[in-house]
């Protein structure tokens, strides 16, 4: 078996189904049934069964795919460590680069990024999986990425984390307001990050004593701002949401001593993904950046 038939083994496994894995593997269905054949006749057992829902793994099947992730981990491994005999490091950064990103940091901070990297090392690829900080931060502590991006303070036992920045969290709307009078006016709320939520509603609970007057919802933060922007109530924001926004009247919340509350992005990554010229790179580029290490 080479390194092509443990990939298949572990797409087919994730799909459990022949044409979902084909279009994956960009192969036919034809080819991939052959080579799975050639498979079991080379290790002469059954890995896979067919069935009407699609294919089931067999024990030994279950087997080989367990050995496929150390495998291919192991050929990566190696294929690097080759490549950082090269003294010529900067010419030599090669390979594909797993990223966790939460939503709002892919679509306002990472283009950017990515952008500059390539500029420098442009033999380097990605791939990038985006979601809530929450899951972002599962993909990492799961190695499932060698890089993640988390809004929040989210917990990084056994991580090396950068701080890239701070942001304040402020109230905006189209006209100024009263704090005092914030219960009685409508409110844009928004499904956002847990932390994030967390962090609004204790500030709330220490102000007021009756809950917010929530009087639309909507699933994404720039919804929110558009609504805020057309007079529709007042939203809670981080400050880096509000960057380029002219025109509306904004407070930053601070708490009982006046601090104003703060919202964190954090680089997070593994100690040994260190080991990778590809991480490597990144990581010190983004260092580069003007951000604060903390262990």
């Amino acid at each position: 078996m080479d390194y092509r038939d443990w990939e298949i083994l572990k797409i087919l496994y994730s799909q459990k189904n022949i044409t979902k894995a084909a279009r994956l593997l960009f192969i036919t269905q034809p080819a991939l049934t052959n080579r799975l054949k050639h498979m079991q006749e080379e290790l002469g057992v059954q890995i896979v069964t067919r069935e009407s829902r699609g294919v089931h793994f067999t024990p030994q099947g279950e087997y080989l795919v367990h050995c496929a992730d150390d495998i291919l981990a192991q050929f990566n491994k190696i294929k690097e460590h080759v490549r950082n005999m090269s003294n010529d490091e900067e010419n030599n950064v090669a390979g594909t680069l797993k990223l966790g990103v939460s939503n709002f940091f892919a679509n306002y901070e990472l283009p950017h990024i990515l952008k500059l990297f390539k500029g420098k090392y442009p033999h380097v690829e990605f791939k990038v999986m985006t979601g809530w900080s929450k899951d972002v931060t599962q993909l990492i502590h799961n190695k499932d990425v060698h890089i993640g991006f988390v809004r929040g303070d989210y917990s990084g036992r056994g991580l090396k984390k950068h701080l890239l920045f701070e942001e304040a969290v402020s109230i905006a709307s189209q006209k100024a307001i009263d704090l005092a009078d914030l219960p009685n006016l409508p409110r844009i709320d928004y499904s956002g990050d847990y932390l994030l939520k967390l962090l609004i509603d204790n500030w709330w609970a220490k102000n007021y004593t009756q809950p917010p007057f929530i009087s639309i919802e909507v699933d994404q933060v720039d919804t929110c701002k558009e609504m805020v922007k057309n007079g529709l109530g007042y939203g809670i924001l981080s400050s880096r949401v509000l960057k380029d926004t002219e025109g509306l009247y904004k407070m930053d919340l601070t708490d009982s001593n006046g601090e104003p509350l703060l919202r964190r992005t954090w680089m997070y990554y593994h100690k040994e993904s260190l080991e990778w010229n590809v991480a490597r790179a990144f990581v010190n580029f983004i260092k580069t950046m003007g951000v604060e290490e903390h262990p």
